[in-house]
């Protein structure tokens, strides 16, 4: 059988609209497109990649469109899928190394982009900046009651991070300056990088019952899913902030409303939620208590370049026959598929 002349890839539906034009300026597509080796498709709008996609396609950059097993044809050509982004609670992981395909994903990209909005939440909660923006525009009685919404000052207050992996790490160090107090709780974690960054590693329910802030950065799993539920929330301070920008799923948001409804914390900033987009009648929109955001607070040119960028370098890397240092599903290294179209590729497409 003839082998086929170009690498081909496919792109998911979020990065071009009806008509083929991409809406992600920002995520420079040249080095693939201007590749005389490479073709570059775009895929029909669904949030489920089918079978039907994948046919014929040698790699995937996908944003947040499910993967599951019945996403995989009977050809086993696909030899790569890379995540516009880190989250992959979307993707089977255990389907994609059944078939011979690596899950690349972009820390690099996303690590400072993630951390730099937390703390924009953060400071927009504690100075309240959006209840003042909004008595701003009510002059002048607006103006009057500016001393019913004083700010809390951060400094010696306690942050406290679950999960110190790479974003959360990254907001501990961008929160050293604030002369704040450092907290996280994480079962993996490095004790000498806490360490290092000052930070006290310690139980959830500790953190929770003495952070002032608490900012979400673990990974959305079976062990995760719900993690932050009544329970935990009901520890917390009734002065105290809660920020989620990993996953919605993370928190029980039923048992949070009703935490915000009765003013059990001092406020929230949310930039993922349970269901996204969120039904209109979703009782947390009509709070005044949260800050909401689409899932795309981090969204700046530098974060989509940059993971844009991360996405080629994975693609490139596969198409010359070497694995991506980014991938999740490690097992795929060890299978007999993969490994056989790394070789394929290197033959045919390793640059001399």
């Amino acid at each position: 059988m003839q082998q086929p002349s170009l690498f081909r890839i496919g792109l998911g539906p979020r990065f071009h609209v009806s008509d083929g034009r991409s809406v992600m300026p920002e995520f420079d597509l040249s080095p693939l497109i201007d590749d005389q080796r490479i073709e570059c498709v775009n895929l029909a709008v669904g949030p489920y990649i089918e079978q039907d996609d994948i046919v014929g396609l040698d790699a995937l950059i996908l944003s947040l469109e499910y993967v599951t097993t019945n996403s995989f044809p009977d050809e086993d050509r696909l030899s790569l899928i890379a995540r516009f982004g880190v989250g992959y609670d979307r993707i089977d992981l255990d389907a994609c190394t059944a078939h011979g395909v690596a899950v690349a994903i972009t820390p690099e990209g996303v690590r400072r982009p993630v951390a730099v909005s937390v703390v924009a939440l953060m400071l927009a909660l504690t100075t309240k900046l959006i209840v003042k923006d909004r008595i701003s525009r009510q002059s002048p009685d607006g103006w009057r009651r500016k001393g019913s919404y004083n700010g809390v000052g951060l400094v010696g207050r306690t942050l406290g991070c679950v999960g110190m992996g790479n974003i959360g790490t990254e907001v501990l160090r961008l929160a050293k300056p604030f002369d704040m107090r450092l907290m996280a709780h994480d079962p993996y974690v490095n004790s000498g990088l806490a360490e290092s960054l000052g930070v006290q590693l310690v139980p959830l329910d500790v953190l929770f019952r003495e952070s002032d802030i608490i900012t979400i950065h673990c990974c959305l799993s079976a062990e995760t899913e719900r993690l932050v539920d009544e329970e935990l929330l009901s520890l917390m301070k009734p002065t105290a902030y809660l920020i989620n920008t990993a996953r919605g799923p993370i928190v029980d948001q039923g048992a949070l409303t009703r935490t915000l409804l009765e003013n059990r914390i001092a406020g929230a900033a949310l930039d993922v939620l349970s269901r996204e987009p969120p039904d209109p009648e979703d009782p947390i929109l009509k709070l005044d208590n949260v800050i909401l955001s689409p899932h795309a607070l981090c969204w700046t040119d530098q974060c989509l370049a940059s993971i844009g960028a991360a996405d080629v370098r994975a693609v490139k890397a596969v198409m010359s026959g070497y694995a991506p240092s980014t991938i999740v599903n490690q097992a795929v290294l060890e299978t007999e598929q993969f490994c056989a179209k790394l070789s394929d590729y290197a033959n045919r497409f390793a640059e001399i």
